[in-house]
């Protein structure tokens, strides 16, 4: 059975959306997974399950989760090949300038005509480099704190997406893939 990393957006940023660990275990045991694992308590899940294809098994994971948080719980789903590729990728975009680098990882490609806009608006400084279901955000020298978005990357390439750092990405990726 095929071994896949799904990445649970939106979860324990307030009051009103609490998942904890254990009932993430749960409710993706639920689904039908099994040798789950999960890293940090913002929704990193290893996990393997007959599914063949990364969008069926997001499906089946946000219906548990849903069901056993009580609020719908987007799920972007990667295979390991797919994740290690994207570390890869992350590792060889960093630069010794940078302040912040975000990977959002994304639940479709985006429009490549989206792609392109997003790419144009890159700077010296600051870049998006899109590559398949990624865009990495490099926030050089300047970089305002707080500002972890500073490119809409959802709005602009009009995809589901959430964020991770370059330490989160890389860390799963070595300790999964």
């Amino acid at each position: 059975m095929p071994t896949y990393v799904a990445f649970l957006r939106a979860i324990n940023l307030g009051p009103n959306r609490k998942f904890p660990k254990a009932d993430i275990v749960a409710a993706t045991e639920a689904a039908g997974g099994t040798d789950v694992l999960t890293h940090i308590n913002t929704g990193n899940v290893r996990l393997t399950i007959g599914n063949r294809s990364p969008q069926k098994v997001a499906a089946v994971l946000e219906k548990a989760y849903e069901e056993r948080a009580g609020f719908a719980v987007p799920t972007i789903v990667f295979t390991t090949a797919e994740l290690r590729a994207i570390a890869d990728d992350a590792r060889e975009l960093t630069r010794p300038d940078l302040e912040r680098h975000y990977v959002y990882l994304l639940a479709d490609e985006p429009d490549p005509d989206r792609v392109t806009a997003v790419h144009e608006r890159s700077t010296d400084v600051n870049q998006v480099v899109v590559r398949g279901r990624a865009a990495h955000v490099l926030l050089g020298p300047g970089y305002e704190a707080g500002a972890v978005d500073p490119y809409k990357i959802e709005k602009s390439l009009d995809v589901v997406a959430t964020n991770r750092n370059l330490n989160v990405v890389t860390t799963l990726a070595d300790k999964w893939c």
